[in-house]
């Protein structure tokens, strides 16, 4: 890095403020409204952009995703400063650029990490092709309220399965784009579920069920860490130095840059914990933070004068390196040629088909109704079966409608037209508040001109009646979750629910489908809806993904990453609580409500039937530091080939504080053709059961018996015991 000294030393103050400056690009489409709450002049922004990086005055920008708009603002930039420093782009890219992946919760209830994995490599390449250098993703928040609306970009409640998908997301990603895991650190923990509002968490929970996924990222090799909006525990986490500082840096070795979430510097002022931009800049520069995403004034401009030479250099010299090891200095443009040709490779909407297939959870299959009779008259209902923008889901901004394949145009692919019959039957329900992000390209629903809402319903009702078999597609419009996207109830919005009613008194068999980023009141289906499959927002492929698994070319082997509540009153609710007083009452702890989930963690279906068995352990009496290999036979009892996510947890029966009832420790997703049997091993050492002591501050290790389950699920039933002594 011997270039990047040499810079350091040729640089100013200024220009050095300036690399630590990334702005935001903002180009309107055609016909889309700035929202005012942005604050911006979103006609006058672009240009006070390309004129400050005419000045040099900015050493990265986001939101462009054109590869000739990339390389005519990356010549400005490199004209613009005296030392020919290329400008950094980053982009949101977070279930996919151009080819659209199942969202991220979808992605993991796939518990699949070479289809994650794959899938982000797919993201990366169409990314780079475009010049796209660095994602703000993946977003690894613990998120155990449902009511938060980004819940969809995580990987739901449990910490070991979100490290795990964390890391191999940011596999996936690098070396081809930056990673960015976001947000650090305790976001997805925000009171009340509302987004952007402070959280408070024990120490406990930071180092046990938050750090985890953050840690698991940065050992994979993460380039960026982002900060958070909020406060946690009374500071605000943009300007924590404990986090980026103590934790980040000094105590896991992170290497790479930490930007601030978008205004997060500002927004110092706005918290009262500084008192103008100067100060606001000073504390996050100080604290860690290496860049500020900013509109409008940035707050790092204030720099120079406000911190010592040391402190900007370290920053800046973070900044250059990531440049650097990205090879800008020597090749800073992208070939347009090739960028459409990466951008349309088939191959990567086969990626996009599988991961869907292998994310999609079956809740419910009572009678086996699924897989479905091809020669059936199927009737197809719902205002989502065929909504190209919804069923690929929020946080996408480059995708083409025009190859997105609805569930009708899937089902009517598999089986052909004159067998489908199509009724919306209910009418799309407007959010109260319009997301800010409804601006990037038509993201709010419509319902076709003259709809008639009662006829429609009447409509539906019909054509379910005169069908074999129902196929209802309910769930939440993308606009409804994501960021600024909370929602205070689970209930399906609008007459959704009326209308499964109606159709299930039909007598006609009914398969529910739910496209979703969050768990939804499914009360009454999951006592009168004979079939429940959990589709997610299943992207580009979803249509064509979810025939597959209709008419059974391919089984349901996903599984649930968060305990699915049967109210939103039950929020939050996790299968690794505590044993606590009365565990006989567990289910009991309401008056009015059950209070167990409505679906278990790990939970997940097939239309194959499997087996545990015979379960071992290699060293019932391991010291300490020892390590155990646990084993198991998993049986496939049926004639179908199909995927099982064999899962194990583990519970400590003593100790030196309170352990989870239990607490997964290891999977593995595994494919076994019909009447086949395997062995699966699992290895439980130090590193799965060490844990965050609150009254002893630190990691420790008990001696203690330690119970183990293995399974398809967190109920798992088959169990085995070891322990640990001195």
């Amino acid at each position: 890095m011997d270039h990047v000294e040499e810079l350091l030393a040729r640089m100013s103050p200024e220009e050095k403020a300036a690399q630590l400056t990334q702005y935001f690009y903002f180009k309107l489409p055609a016909g889309a409204e700035p929202d005012p709450a942005l604050g911006l002049d979103l006609e006058a922004q672009p240009r006070g952009v390309e004129e400050a990086l005419g000045r040099g005055e900015a050493g990265s920008l986001l939101f462009v995703r054109d590869a000739a708009e990339i390389n005519r603002l990356q010549r400005m930039t490199i004209e613009g400063n005296a030392h020919g420093i290329p400008a950094l782009f980053g982009f949101d890219v977070i279930h996919g650029l151009r080819t659209i992946f199942p969202v991220p919760i979808g992605m993991a209830a796939s518990w699949d990490l070479e289809t994650i994995e794959r899938g982000q490599a797919v993201a990366a390449r169409e990314a780079r092709a475009v010049g796209i250098h660095w994602t703000f993703a993946p977003m690894v928040d613990i998120a155990r309220d449902a009511r938060w609306g980004r819940i969809v970009e995580g990987a739901g409640e449990d910490p070991f399965l979100g490290a795990a998908v964390a890391a191999a997301q940011v596999r996936g990603f690098q070396p081809t784009v930056i990673a960015g895991p976001k947000h650090f650190a305790g976001y997805g923990a925000a009171v009340g579920g509302r987004d952007y509002d402070e959280a408070s968490i024990s120490d406990y929970e930071l180092w046990n069920v938050y750090f985890p996924p953050f840690q698991a990222a940065v050992e994979a090799g993460a380039g960026n860490v982002m900060t958070a909006y909020m406060d946690l525990n009374g500071i605000p986490a943009s300007a924590s130095k404990w986090l980026f500082t103590e934790v980040l840096r000094d105590m896991w070795g992170f290497d790479g840059f930490v930007v601030s979430d978008a205004n997060a510097v500002r927004n110092l002022v706005t918290h009262g914990y500084a008192r103008d931009l100067t100060e606001a800049g000073a504390r996050a520069v100080t604290a860690g933070v290496d860049m500020e995403m900013a509109m409008g004034d940035p707050a790092y401009a204030h720099l120079p004068g406000a911190v010592s030479d040391e402190v900007l250099d370290a920053r800046v010299r973070k900044v250059l390196e990531a440049k650097a090891k990205l090879g800008l200095f020597d090749n800073p443009y992208v070939d347009e040629r090739l960028a459409q040709e990466t951008l349309t490779d088939p191959a990567h909407r086969d990626v996009a088909r599988v991961a869907a297939q292998r994310s999609a959870v079956l809740l419910r299959n009572d009678g086996g109704l699924l897989p479905l009779d091809r020669n059936a008259s199927i009737a197809v209902l719902g205002p989502l079966a065929d909504s190209r923008r919804d069923i690929i889901g929020p946080w996408v901004f480059d995708y083409d409608l025009s190859e997105t394949v609805t569930v009708l145009d899937g089902i009517r692919r598999a089986v052909g037209e004159q067998n489908v019959t199509f009724a919306q039957g209910v009418p799309v329900v407007q959010r109260t508040f319009p997301s800010m992000f409804d601006m990037f390209g038509g993201n709010a629903p419509s319902d076709p001109e003259g709809f008639d809402e009662d006829a429609e319903f009447a409509r539906a009702v019909e054509t379910a009646t005169a069908a074999d078999v129902a196929v209802v597609v309910v769930g939440e419009w993308q606009n409804m979750i994501g960021e600024a996207a909370s929602r205070s109830s689970l209930d399906l919005p609008g007459r959704q629910l009326e209308l499964v009613q109606a159709v299930v008194a039909t007598g006609t068999p009914t398969v529910l489908l739910v496209m979703n980023g969050r768990p939804l009141d499914l009360r009454w289906a999951a006592e009168h809806v004979p079939a429940i499959l959990d589709i997610w927002y299943p992207g580009t492929q979803g249509g064509n993904a979810v025939a597959d698994l209709l008419f059974g070319a391919v089984s349901p082997g996903g599984k649930l990453p968060f305990s699915w509540p049967r109210t939103v009153g039950q929020i939050p609710i996790v299968y690794s609580h505590t044993i606590s007083h009365e565990p006989e009452n567990q289910a009991r702890r309401y008056w009015d409500e059950e209070s167990t989930p409505l679906f278990p963690f790990g939970h997940g279906l097939s239309y194959a039937s499997f087996s545990f068995s015979d379960i071992t352990i290699d060293n019932p009496s391991p010291v300490r530091d020892g390590t155990v290999t646990v084993s198991v036979q998993v049986r496939n009892d049926s004639d179908r080939e199909a995927a099982e996510v064999v899962q194990l947890y583990l519970h400590q029966r003593s100790g030196s504080a309170s352990r989870p009832v239990r607490e997964l420790k290891g999977f593995e997703r595994v494919v076994l053709p019909g009447g086949e049997s395997r062995r699966v091993e699992f290895r439980v050492g130090p590193d799965q059961r060490r844990y965050w002591n609150a009254a002893e501050r630190d990691w420790v290790l008990d001696e203690s018996v330690f119970d183990v389950w293995v399974g398809g699920s967190s109920t798992a039933d088959l169990t085995a015991t070891f322990e640990v002594t001195g």
